[in-house]
């Protein structure tokens, strides 16, 4: 009976020292709009770590802060070069892929993070995308192919060392959202960890919306397709008659 109360005293007290450092954070913003104009936008992310005790001694703090959108199933094609010219071969349907994906850190991750707690917590941008059963051997390849297009358009960022951490206390970041962003709510995380552990971590959302024109044409694409496509054409037609008629006018 001794020894069950001391082994529930020490896990009352290794439960406590785990909680001693918590994330108290916001952001800049918690909504963009999505406009005809929209040229993308940039996100403060900012915040502190409230201890209920000294900060312990040993390993440094590490914060890191991802950023991701709505996730999506996406098909990456392999390009081979065949009778001199460049054509689509194999191909593999990756399950769910975020339509952005960012990450920012004090270290960089193989420092901040264990490959243990990546895994469970799914931080890093490969264990963002989830593709299994595809019955392709060089899975690996695929991957990295579909990161490295989407960090071209800098759908993919990894900022290691972006985040600054002052007097073990303050810390903030900023997160460029480019112009091609996918609607819907953009899960934003912040994780504290200590020798590659993570202690204490904090979750919420930034609302992505067309508005304007953007919305209704959206709306009217999805919900009357019919109606969007005539009215598709009917504006073609006129664009290319305009054109037509100022052509005329100009040469008489």
């Amino acid at each position: 009976m001794r020894r069950l109360s001391l082994a529930l005293l020490l896990l009352v007290a290794s439960g406590s020292a785990a909680l001693a450092e918590r994330v108290v954070a916001g952001l800049s913003r918690d909504a963009i709009s999505i406009t005809t104009n929209f040229e993308g936008s940039e996100i403060l992310i900012f915040g502190a770590v409230r201890r209920e005790a000294p900060a312990p001694e040993g390993p440094p703090l590490e914060v890191i802060i991802t950023v991701q959108g709505p996730s999506q199933p996406v098909t990456v094609r392999r390009k081979e070069r065949r009778f001199g010219i460049w054509m689509n071969t194999e191909a593999i349907e990756v399950d769910s892929a975020p339509t952005f994906y960012a990450v920012a850190s004090t270290a960089p991750l193989l420092i901040a993070l264990t490959q243990t707690e990546d895994l469970r917590h799914q931080v890093s941008i490969p264990r963002a995308i989830r593709a299994v059963g595809t019955g392709v051997g060089d899975l690996e390849n695929y991957t990295e192919a579909l990161i490295r297009l989407r960090m071209d358009e800098f759908l993919y960022q990894l900022n290691e060392g972006a985040v600054t951490l002052r007097d073990d206390t303050l810390f903030d970041t900023s997160i460029r959202l480019p112009a091609n962003l996918t609607e819907g709510d953009y899960r934003t995380r912040i994780f504290l960890t200590r020798d590659g552990q993570v202690i204490d971590a904090f979750e919420t959302d930034i609302a992505v919306r067309k508005v304007g024109l953007e919305r209704w044409i959206y709306n009217l694409a999805h919900q009357q397709p019919l109606v969007y496509g005539i009215l598709s054409l009917i504006i073609a037609i006129a664009a290319g008659w305009g054109a037509s008629a100022a052509f005329r006018f100009l040469r008489n």
